[in-house]
């Protein structure tokens, strides 16, 4: 009924408002075709307003500030980037790799962040940094150096902000102007309060530094990188190449040696915490209890199956261990430690029951009990309200394909749905739980923003999205196309979901493209809006395509059991899966079942090459973006998280690479890469350009000068979605 409803709606508009043909040049163009949907929304500490960036009309990448005042109704914009910044600077290299690995997209303010009481608002721009104090007119530029400051944060009390500059670890206190070096060693190999390039890649912990809460010490990390191999990688520019000599611990070789230290802000005094002998680990978390007397981190072995939590008491300069997680393949990281503030207790996620659930614990390890348990998963904590006795997290209870807001006691307790739409919800709480902003969407629906009492009921819309007249998208929807969800069963009874878009004419037999990632920690079947990636999908449904995708096992919010089969087997039970995929294709009456294409990017560029080489008979073309091609040139940890370490499991990586099988290539193949790809590296790509020569097998490339991993740009995206359309509708010959 309620997707009868949604069609009805879409005809309406679409009579009311002259029907446009989608086209990849519009998918790019400003306005949004998304809307006028914000990103990064805060609800301010204080509970009094919602702060969220917003893209220009003209150029919907260039970020502006902008807040909902609560009481008064009224939205504002607080600080237009344009006027502070007239033009964007040149950004450092280190601020460049940072943001790509933060997945920090636009120009403008990217980022912004809240004082602890909501007073006041701070944001890096043009690797400076600004302090607005809410009430008060205009800005604070408190930094203005030539240098490239970053990971600029404020003070947990506001009294600071705190920041790196070249290679070193820096406080300025914001009334008097003075500015500290809380570290001076740092330089070349050497690198103090900053993370090092599989934390930030791979670990997701972007920082190397803590502020105690009652800023009396900060915590941070000397990194030393002598131990990692330098390789020479060279960075194409459509004018210049530049040869860089970059620390890179690919898989089996040394990491960096990490080390912790906590230092008294005032006095300087400085003491180091004991990492244990064995220098070969990961520093994984740090966080603070509330007492600022008591440093956790989270220590994880090299091999990644065992995960310590640990706490170190800065007055008594002891040691306990508070959690120890194991497994017989790997364990995955988290960032759900939260630590009560009203009671001497924590809460701690683990997958130790086979699916990511919460457990309470008191301060000294003792476990209390767990929270919450069944055959779904958590997926984070969103906000704690000790007065009620509640946490808010969001889930998969009732879906794997939705995330929605849920209610557990800490007494354990029944468990309560408080988002009531059916698609998925990412939700941003007040500090003391009261109130929460909902960005919701569907694949058929941009987002939508809306305010919310704790208890779910929505107080009012801060962005709508209407699919009115007005809105971008609506002279799109007349040929707007649906996808379906449904669930496959493997030859070894392996449930799988997919997603399927169909032209409107299935009276004839149409190509079908599969479009897939994957890879571990990633899921591509949801029922959420996905951007630009979502409208190249609905474009090519239009020009005459069938898009499937299916998740295969080894990728995300399934329970850990569905992840471990890729272990010490990437690229074999993925591709069965997918070969399962194109089974029901082919089982499909309006699938041409000899016209099947596969396109993905990174881990999807990976997938595709093996689909093309393992399974040619399924899939007779294929679009490779920036794929790995051999797991011995992709960094430590996550590569041997899910395949062990080369010097041990030579074979697994033989097996696992994509060489043995170039030579059973028989369709069309296209390889795209970005020339100045850090993170997976352009020589994946030209290795594997050089095999296939060797073998006098015939394929196609399209290199991006400049480019990273992302592959960035308006312009560039339009070439790109080009490429592959104009590849595709060649090989799979494609008739209107």
């Amino acid at each position: 009924m309620k997707k009868a409803l949604m069609i009805g709606a879409f005809m309406m508009l679409s009579n009311a408002v002259t029907a446009k043909t989608l086209t990849i040049e519009r998918i790019f163009d400003s306005p949004s075709l998304d809307g006028n949907a914000p990103r990064n929304l805060k609800v301010s500490p204080d509970g009094q307003r919602v702060t969220f960036l917003k893209g220009k009309e003209s150029d919907y990448e260039q970020l502006d500030l902008w807040e909902y005042h609560i009481e008064s109704g009224k939205t504002r914009m607080l600080f237009d980037s344009a006027e502070l910044a007239s033009e964007e600077p040149e950004l450092s290299d280190e601020e460049k790799a940072r943001r790509e690995r933060m997945r920090l997209s636009g120009t403008g303010i990217v980022s912004y962040q809240f004082s602890k009481d909501g007073s006041a608002l701070l944001f890096p721009l043009g690797g400076d940094v600004y302090f607005h104090k809410l009430g008060q007119k205009g800005v604070i530029q408190l930094l203005d150096t030539e240098a490239f400051e970053t990971d600029i944060r404020l003070s947990p009390q506001g009294n600071f902000i705190s920041f790196v500059r070249d290679q070193n670890l820096f406080v300025k206190n914001i009334e008097t102007g003075k500015e500290q070096a809380i570290t001076t060693e740092g330089g070349d190999a050497i690198k103090m309060g900053m993370a090092e390039f599989v934390a930030q890649e791979e670990m997701g912990r972007m920082t190397g530094y803590w502020w105690a809460p009652d800023e009396s010490h900060i915590a941070f990390t000397k990194v030393d990188e002598s131990p990692v191999d330098i390789i020479t990688r060279s960075e194409i520019y459509a004018d210049d190449i530049k040869m860089i000599e970059q620390r890179y611990p690919k898989a089996g070789t040394p990491n960096v040696e990490i080390s912790l230290a906590v230092q008294n802000i005032e006095s300087g005094e400085r003491q180091w915490v004991d990492l244990g002998d064995n220098k070969d680990i990961y520093l994984a978390r740090v966080d603070w209890m509330p007492d600022s007397q008591t440093l956790t981190y989270q220590w994880q072995t090299r091999d990644q199956q065992t995960l310590e939590l640990k706490a170190f008491d800065i007055v008594s300069k002891t040691q306990n261990l508070l959690v120890k997680e194991t497994s017989d393949t790997w364990v995955n990281l988290h960032d759900d430690l939260t630590f009560l503030n009203n009671s001497e207790q924590f809460i701690w996620a683990s997958e130790r029951d086979g699916f990511k659930h919460l457990y309470l614990f008191n301060n000294d390890g003792t476990q209390v009990k767990q929270l919450t348990s069944g055959d779904w998963v958590v997926d984070d904590i969103e906000a704690i309200d000790e007065d009620k006795g509640l946490v808010y997290f969001s889930g998969r209870k009732n879906t794997p394909l939705e995330s929605h807001i849920y209610t557990v006691g800490l007494d354990g307790g029944n468990i309560e749905r408080i988002s009531t739409r059916d698609g998925y919800h990412n939700a941003s709480f007040a500090a003391d739980a009261s109130i929460y902003v909902d960005q919701f969407s569907t694949a058929n629906r941009p987002p939508q923003v809306s305010l919310h009492q704790a208890n779910g009921k929505q107080i009012t819309w801060l962005e709508e999205n209407k699919l009115d007249d007005k809105h971008p998208l609506t002279p799109y929807l007349k040929n707007w196309n649906e996808p379906e969800f449904g669930t496959l069963q493997t030859d070894d009874n392996a449930t799988l979901h997919y997603r399927l878009y169909k032209p409107q004419n299935t009276d004839k037999k149409h190509p079908a493209i599969v479009y897939l990632y994957g890879g571990p920690h990633a899921q591509m079947v949801t029922n959420r809006w996905g951007g630009n990636r979502s409208l190249l999908l609905q474009y090519w449904v239009n020009q005459g395509y069938v898009v499937f995708t299916v998740d295969n096992r080894g990728s995300n919010y399934r329970g850990k059991g569905f992840e471990d089969p890729i272990y010490k087997k990437m690229g074999a039970v993925e591709v069965d899966d997918q070969i399962a995929g194109a089974k029901f294709l082919q089982s499909l009456p309006y699938v041409d079942g000899e016209r099947i294409g596969v396109h993905g990017h990174s881990y999807g560029g990976y997938m595709t090459l093996m689909a093309m080489f393992k399974a040619p008979e399924y899939f007779k073309a294929g679009v490779s973006g920036a794929p790995v091609t051999d797991w011995r040139l992709y960094d430590t940890h996550y590569t041997e998280r899910y395949m062990g370490n080369p010097k041990t499991d030579d074979k697994a990586y033989t097996d696992a690479s994509v060489f043995p099988y170039a030579k059973d290539l028989k369709g069309d193949l296209l390889i795209y890469h970005g020339m100045a790809d850090d993170n997976v590296l352009f020589t994946h790509s030209t290795r594997l350009y050089k095999h296939l020569q060797d073998e006098a097998i015939v394929f196609e490339t399209m290199d991006y000068p400049g480019k990273k991993h992302s592959i960035r740009g308006k312009q560039t995206g339009i070439h790109l979605y080009k490429t592959i359309t104009n590849f595709f509708n060649r090989s799979l010959q494609v008739q209107k």
